[in-house]
């Protein structure tokens, strides 16, 4: 299965991109095929120009350049999984304005969906799971990621994997690392 990464972090070299790479070696150590999309070096604007606003009477708009060359990435691909920073719970402005720039009205929602055949979502983040769990945030972050968008979108099966406690220690660095290669191994 070819399988689109789109990774969004300020510095490739942070552990969010050693995250990244070990869901890629899961990947490729499983069969599948992976492309690497890494949004700030690629320097994608995330901001919706007019050309790309949703036309609600129009679901055959044609897009801008840079939007149907992200579409034709993402069409070339069976599945796709994101890797990002959790803040203010949630993705970086970058991969949500790449969403809303890329998946639009007439291609990944209204008269035609994604069709993608999975989408996996991992976030790192520096709190810990009962911080999460205490305030609801793991929750509402599922329900706006996987249902709001993925599922919307016509992708069958999603999932968000939050990465906790990332800053703690090295053991806990490498044992999130392994579950990002088993992840990336066997999710899809």
């Amino acid at each position: 299965m070819k399988v689109l990464v789109v990774f969004d972090h300020p510095r490739r070299d942070s552990f969010c991109g050693a995250i990244a790479d070990s869901l890629m070696a899961g990947l490729r150590s499983a069969g599948h095929v992976p492309e690497f999309a890494n949004l700030r070096a690629e320097d994608f604007d995330p901001r919706l120009p007019v050309a790309d606003e949703p036309d609600w009477e129009d679901p055959d708009k044609i897009y801008s350049a840079d939007t149907l060359a992200e579409q034709a990435r993402i069409a070339r691909n069976d599945a796709i999984a994101f890797v990002f920073p959790v803040w203010w719970w949630s993705m970086p402005a970058t991969t949500k304005g790449w969403i809303d720039r890329v998946w639009n009205n007439g291609w990944a929602y209204g008269s035609r969906k994604l069709k993608l055949n999975g989408a996996l979502l991992i976030g790192t983040a520096s709190g810990g799971p009962e911080t999460y769990a205490k305030r609801g945030y793991d929750e509402a972050m599922r329900v706006q990621i996987n249902v709001g968008i993925m599922e919307y979108c016509g992708i069958p099966k999603s999932h968000l994997e939050i990465m906790h406690d990332v800053m703690e220690n090295d053991a806990t660095r490498r044992a999130l690392l392994d579950r990002a290669r088993r992840l990336g191994a066997s999710w899809f």
